[in-house]
């Protein structure tokens, strides 16, 4: 099993070297990978059948560890593709976690990057908490530790993004973008440390901020108004994807009144409004890795998101 994580808390590029980095925002939802090996099978099945960058790294698995069959690869999971919820990656760490288990190889986070580069630029989600990583290189840069639980009102434009594709272009960034990155990445940091709420909101309100001039969002003015509305702690984006949030402090049941504004509020507009829970480490050791949680989604508006 492999948790996902609601777009990024912040991303951009650092100075020292020109790395392109994020930090994680882990939510409850999650991919979950089962793997049975078949001896006398050279192939992976895998299912569903599109996932194959899950079956590649299957096969890449078993080869290293030397085993010559194959076997059936069953993935299920609760996270939308193509909208920066960093599914991909979970169902990778997922399938990595299951296979290893299979073959009864216990793959640490170190192990799983070096699995995963050469496929794709992937998230830090096989990490626990959350973390600052190299996604384009694959490799931890720092981890940042745990926030109380929060609530996001997600709202997701419709369409896809290809994300690997995304993470893969240069982006633009001046030496003053890159210093500030350094600056945010510094704050954030603190902020997690201490459980600074308000101080992470500023921070991804600021990183989501930044991210406009490589990716408009239509409506960011109207979501940051709806969170001025609310009294939310801040923004937080998919960079590479369609979803953009309102953070809100504690849980979905603290918050029913503020939800049911932002929802109404939305109807002007396309897309559809999700409701996520970030995870915790209480919630992370609770959690049933054989039960992926569902996320609350319903369309507002009149047209819904293509």
């Amino acid at each position: 099993m492999a948790h996902g994580t609601f777009g990024e808390l912040l991303q951009g590029v650092l100075p020292d070297g020109d790395l392109d980095f994020l930090v994680t925002f882990p939510i409850t939802h999650t991919s979950v990978a089962h793997f049975h090996l078949v001896a006398a099978h050279h192939d992976v099945v895998v299912q569903p059948a599109h996932k194959t960058k899950s079956q590649m790294l299957a096969y890449r698995i078993l080869r290293t560890h030397g085993h010559h069959g194959g076997g059936s690869l069953t993935i299920t999971t609760s996270l939308p593709e193509g909208k920066g919820l960093a599914s991909s990656s979970a169902d990778l760490v997922a399938t990595a976690r299951a296979v290893g288990d299979a073959v009864g190889v216990r793959l640490s986070e170190k192990d799983i990057e070096s699995l995963l580069r050469g496929i794709e630029p992937t998230d830090g989600v096989m990490y626990p908490g959350i973390v600052a990583f190299y996604h384009r290189e694959v490799r931890l840069l720092e981890p940042l530790g745990y926030l109380p639980p929060l609530t996001i009102v997600g709202h997701d434009a419709g369409g896809t993004v290809d994300t690997v594709a995304f993470n893969r272009t240069k982006k633009p960034r001046s030496d003053g973008d890159k210093r500030e990155y350094q600056q945010l990445l510094d704050a954030l940091t603190d902020a997690v440390r201490v459980g600074d709420l308000r101080a992470v909101g500023d921070i991804s309100t600021r990183s989501a901020e930044m991210n406009s001039t490589l990716k408009p969002r239509r409506h960011f003015g109207d979501l940051l108004r709806l969170c001025h509305d609310v009294d939310g702690l801040g923004l937080v984006l998919a960079h590479s994807g369609t979803n953009l949030g309102i953070l809100l402090p504690g849980g979905v049941d603290e918050h029913v009144d503020d939800i049911a504004h932002i929802r109404e509020s939305c109807a002007a507009f396309p897309g559809t409004v999700s409701i996520y829970r970030s995870l915790g480490p209480q919630s992370r050791r609770s959690e049933d890795p054989e039960r992926p949680a569902t996320p609350f989604s319903t369309p507002v508006g009149n047209h819904p998101g293509t």
